[in-house]
């Protein structure tokens, strides 16, 4: 029997980064760790491998999301077009140089959650691609195909970033002071 406080200890953190992550507001992530802490309650006797305790509750937590999402756009049709290639464009070291992990995270959070979701799993909880398709649900090498194009879209929105802040500095000519 898995001791619910050592549950709770262990997994909090990682579960509220994910929940934020998708819903993009602190108010709404607290309330969807504690629905899965609290569908834990409910079910978590029911799993017959403690070692899959982790990708249960992130499988539980992702749910509750896609059904809070389904229910606030429940007159809105999300198809979900894979179809299309983004080609990837190439990010300068010093361009990677001027970015800081908060402007990484605001690019991440704007990505379409199909590809902001899978790539949360795989580099800020460090799942694997496997635990990835059992937690959202989805056949492996789609998981593959939208990290692959996911890392694409991020290369793209993080260097539309740095151009845009490149062209908010006003460039200065150097003055030598005489004397």
């Amino acid at each position: 029997m898995i001791d619910f406080d050592g549950l709770v200890d262990s997994f909090y953190t990682a579960l509220y980064r994910f929940a934020l992550s998708l819903s993009r507001k602190e108010s709404d992530a607290a309330d969807l760790v504690q629905q899965t802490f609290y569908i834990w309650a409910l079910k978590g006797h029911q799993l017959r491998e403690e070692s899959k305790v982790k990708t249960w509750l992130f499988m539980t937590l992702y749910r509750e999301f896609l059904a809070r999402r389904r229910h606030d756009d429940r007159f809105i049709d999300i198809v979900d077009g894979d179809a299309r290639l983004v080609e990837s464009p190439h990010l300068s070291p010093a361009a990677i140089d001027t970015l800081d992990a908060a402007t990484v995270q605001d690019v991440l959070h704007q990505l379409d959650a199909r590809y902001r979701a899978p790539l949360t799993l795989f580099y800020m909880q460090q799942h694997s691609y496997r635990e990835i398709a059992d937690i959202l649900s989805i056949p492996l090498g789609t998981v593959m195909s939208r990290i692959s194009r996911g890392k694409a879209e991020l290369r793209k929105a993080l260097q539309d970033s740095i151009e845009y802040d490149g062209r908010k500095v006003v460039h200065m000519e150097r003055v030598q002071a005489h004397g």
